[in-house]
């Protein structure tokens, strides 16, 4: 297992308390604007972001004609795939457990690549799935009868879980002929513009001027969830193997839970603190410094 750099460990833990309190701020956020619209709003607000940041390191602009193909081939399961079903998902679900079937991604992760790509998991990798598998059973305990009557909106979420695993898995193995803040550039860019297609497709004859609340949640997201986020997590997907960079964020969904349950008055059962300990080991598998030999 790999060592995590000084300057690793503290992009995780920013990216994990971002994307963590972002589950019920996206909640409120889509009960004030439709989603689609919502989220193509926040993506455009995140592109002056990520163009100043390209523009402060001097990195290119463009990506060579080769290599559309992979870029495409990224932002359909990194970027498309996730934020488009992501936030349907999120107004049909309570914001905790919209954020642990979201979580279900290093599951997915880690058997892709396994059974996909021949990854060699180490053995406390395996045990760090199967906690992590246990954290999101007990988390969802005392949602089944509820979403046995949503199973669309739990479908989405698995759906944009399994993507985003596979994304992952192809972040890490894709040569690109471009620095990593080129490649987040484009890749905001052109979700950014398919979502923009999306919500005057399907959502044209709801859109209103965002009130106070909506305007605030998609601040959020814009600048922080996606401009700062999104670009930390290709940074820590790159640079690390898929397996401990999908595991080490095992801890968004719980704050997902906690932060709803005292922001949205989500309740809490014995089920979530167990879940929580679960999580830990999951995090502390990928984590722990290996013993030296």
């Amino acid at each position: 297992m790999p060592r995590f750099t000084p300057r690793q460990l503290v992009l995780l833990v920013l990216l994990t308390v971002v994307w963590g309190l972002n589950w019920p701020i996206m909640k409120v956020g889509v009960a004030h604007f439709p989603p689609l619209t919502f989220r193509m709003v926040a993506m455009w607000l995140a592109v002056p972001v990520l163009a100043a940041v390209l523009w402060q390191q001097q990195a290119p602009w463009t990506v060579p004609r080769a290599a559309w193909s992979r870029l495409a081939a990224l932002t359909l399961t990194n970027m498309l795939f996730w934020h488009c079903l992501m936030i349907l998902a999120i107004p049909l679900l309570s914001s905790g457990r919209a954020a642990i079937l979201g979580y279900t991604m290093p599951i997915f992760s880690a058997v892709l690549g396994a059974f996909c790509f021949g990854d060699r998991l180490a053995g406390r990798a395996w045990g760090g799935v199967v906690a992590a598998a246990l954290g999101v059973v007990l988390l969802l305990w005392h949602e089944t009868a509820a979403m046995g009557s949503r199973p669309v909106g739990v479908g989405l979420m698995l759906a944009a879980a399994a993507g985003w695993a596979l994304g992952t898995q192809l972040l890490r193995r894709t040569s690109m002929p471009v620095p990593l803040m080129t490649l987040s550039f484009w890749m905001v860019l052109i979700t950014a513009v398919v979502l923009t297609v999306l919500s005057v497709l399907l959502e044209r004859e709801r859109w209103v001027w965002p009130d106070s609340t909506a305007l605030a949640t998609i601040l959020y997201n814009g600048p922080l969830a996606i401009g700062f986020a999104q670009v930390t997590w290709f940074f820590l997907a790159r640079t690390l193997p898929p397996v401990a960079s999908t595991l080490s964020v095992m801890l968004i969904p719980v704050i997902g839970v906690f932060s709803g349950a005292w922001w949205l008055g989500e309740v809490l059962h014995w089920q979530d603190w167990t879940a929580v300990g679960l999580m830990v080991v999951a995090i502390a598998s990928v984590l722990w410094p290996a013993r030296s030999r």
